[in-house]
């Protein structure tokens, strides 16, 4: 191989280092916004669709916030206070980022709902299944304020979050 052969494989080799890093560091930084959500107060609201049902899912959720605060899911219109802990759901986060491949992009600024959001794409997989999709992270606290999902080809899942006014179901 010829020295300029060898100086473009290096360099080639290093350029691609480090846009793999840069990918790192964009689904790191996606990973820490979904992590810092578990842990604040919210109410997510998602929308299903998946091929076999005519009608979609619509499911809600509250995290009261903090490390060992509840969780509550509307169930068939009825409020029930989940076993899994933001706790739980936090180590779960955890072990799925290390058993998943991600790429993930920054792709545009703009606005959810009157509020300041940079906008990526995401794409996973693990060996169980595949993911591709877009999620919005608002610029003023860094958390998710909206993600929409198609995994396996199979469901659609968009989900929006809520920050403010957030207290336990009754």
């Amino acid at each position: 191989m010829s020295h300029t052969n060898t100086l473009r494989t290096v360099l080639l080799t290093i350029g691609l280092s480090a846009a793999a890093h840069a990918a790192d560091d964009v689904c790191k930084a996606l990973f820490d916004a979904d992590k810092k959500m578990i842990l604040t107060a919210h109410h997510t609201y998602a929308t299903e669709n998946l091929p076999a049902h005519k009608d979609p899912r619509v499911s809600e959720m509250i995290y009261t916030g903090g490390l060992h605060g509840a969780v509550y899911l509307q169930v068939s219109g009825k409020w029930k206070r989940s076993g899994m802990s933001p706790e739980d759901s936090l180590k779960q986060k955890e072990e799925n980022i290390r058993n998943t491949k991600a790429s993930c992009r920054y792709l545009r600024d703009e606005a959810v709902n009157g509020e300041a959001a940079a906008v990526y794409s995401i794409q996973t997989e693990n060996e169980d299944s595949k993911s591709t999709g877009t999620v919005w992270i608002g610029k003023s606290k860094g958390m998710p304020l909206r993600e929409e999902m198609d995994y396996d080809s199979t469901m659609h899942v968009a989900v929006r979050y809520d920050y403010s006014n957030v207290r336990p179901p009754m």
